[in-house]
């Protein structure tokens, strides 16, 4: 195995990472949702248009995990605070997604995104991060637990016209 590169996105990354979105995604949640509503949902979070316009948009922050040449997994941050009813911190930065390829799981890669996004928002002068997780994702919730988050509020995500239970997680810094 080669050495994990961590990279900012850029525009020519849109067609891989929309990708990786919609792999990683169905992989771990696609047989929740209806068709239609997964379908929605992809089309509106995870296509190459929406994406695009996710990378050029400066308020996101992507970083990028290759191994071979190929991507594996990514991070965005969203700059401004996602939920600013629940914020504790001044300067609230949001974890809006951690995706790895499903058949790149458990290789480290959660955990080296992981460590750039709270370098990156401790290098930004954030005091605390926030993200949202499925209720029923007991692995990723013991996941971010080890990095200091906790349960701070119930939240819902829309998938189509399907509404999903979600937890807020977030960390001081």
């Amino acid at each position: 195995m080669t050495d994990l590169i961590l990279r900012p996105a850029t525009p020519a990354d849109v067609p891989a990472l929309s990708q990786l979105g919609i792999d990683s995604f169905v992989a771990k949640f696609g047989h929740m949702y209806r068709p239609e509503d997964l379908s929605a949902f992809l089309a509106e979070v995870h296509s190459e248009p929406a994406v695009a316009g996710e990378v050029a948009d400066a308020a996101k922050l992507y970083c990028l995990a290759e191994r071979d040449g190929r991507l594996v997994a990514y991070a965005k941050l969203g700059l401004a605070c996602g939920w600013p009813e629940h914020a504790r911190g001044t300067k609230v930065i949001e974890l809006k997604q951690l995706y790895t390829a499903p058949d790149a799981l458990g290789g480290g890669l959660g955990k080296a995104l992981m460590d750039w996004a709270m370098a990156e928002a401790r290098a930004r002068g954030c005091d605390e991060m926030q993200l949202s997780v499925w209720s029923g994702n007991d692995g990723a919730q013991r996941f971010y637990a080890r990095y200091g988050f906790e349960r701070v509020a119930d939240i819902t995500f829309n998938v189509g016209e399907q509404v999903d239970e979600e937890f807020l997680f977030a960390a001081m810094l």
